[in-house]
């Protein structure tokens, strides 16, 4: 199923809307919780405390957004409450494992250094994977003339990216290369989750 078609289906019907609301915000506070977790006990940045700051509140916004649906909509990130629950919690979770694996090879990191570059090199593939995704999904929203905005989301996603990039480029001078290796692995995985979302979705137009 096409991502557009995909997300013009989802936004019609109310119920699986929360849930994709839901989704989005079970993913922003698992970022936001992987990226406390690559902190440095001493020598955290500013910047990295921002995008757990802001990833935090992302998921906070969206949560919030449901409630324009329905209020008693998806309270908790129950796996009845999330869309294709099995594909979302595993994304993230090989995505670092797999970009972990990969950074441990090729640059040769003791731990801590290794818990820096993943969060350099995932967050910059989330980043990437965001600046494509709420675009779409604000443009079906403005079209269906929905109350849900993501607007704000996209703004700071933005700045986010630009962010990394910047911090790649004081980690490693050929940083692009690897990350499009970790992208690769990043696209793989996105593309189980939407799939797996999609079948989801499908078997909706059959109840």
């Amino acid at each position: 199923m096409e991502f557009h078609y995909l997300l013009q289906r989802i936004v019609q019907d109310n119920s699986t809307h929360a849930k994709w609301l839901n989704t989005l915000s079970y993913m922003e506070n698992a970022g936001a919780r992987k990226i406390s977790k690559c902190e440095h006990p001493v020598s955290v940045t500013l910047i990295q405390l921002k995008h757990a700051a802001e990833e935090h509140r992302h998921a906070y916004y969206l949560k919030k957004q449901i409630g324009k649906i329905h209020p008693e909509f998806c309270k908790t990130y129950e796996a009845e409450e999330l869309l294709a629950p099995v594909a979302t919690r595993q994304y993230l979770h090989s995505l670092d494992i797999k970009a972990c694996r990969y950074l441990r090879n090729v640059f040769q990191l003791r731990q801590e250094e290794l818990k820096y570059a993943a969060y350099l090199f995932v967050t910059y593939a989330i980043e990437v994977r965001a600046d494509e995704l709420y675009p779409v999904y604000q443009d079906i929203l403005t079209k269906e003339a929905s109350k849900i905005m993501v607007k704000s989301i996209i703004l700071e996603e933005e700045g986010h990216l630009e962010e990394m990039i910047s911090q790649l480029n004081e980690f490693s001078e050929d940083w692009k290369l690897h990350a499009e290796n970790i992208l690769e692995i990043e696209k793989v995985l996105h593309d189980q989750w939407i799939d797996a979302i999609a079948e989801e979705v499908s078997q909706l137009d059959y109840a």
